[in-house]
């Protein structure tokens, strides 16, 4: 199982992307957010995180984005 740097392993991550809070989550990012969502995805993927988070910031501002992270939370 491959982990990243904050031992966060891509099956968990496809375990919350593929919840129905996680699908929830991701269709709000894209409606807030639009082309920013597909640039945040290309320098996580290229492991530039700390570009990654920095361009999230402004959308996890967001009530809404910040209850369906609470849900995904646990």
């Amino acid at each position: 199982m491959q982990k990243n740097s904050e031992n966060f392993s891509m099956q968990e991550a496809l375990r919350l992307v593929k919840s129905p809070a996680g699908q929830q989550l991701l269709a709000l990012l894209q409606q807030q957010g639009g082309g920013k969502v597909q640039q945040i995805a290309e320098q996580a993927a290229a492991g530039n995180y700390e570009n990654a988070m920095q361009s999230l910031k402004p959308l996890l501002d967001s009530p809404q984005i910040q209850a369906l992270l609470r849900q995904l939370g646990g």
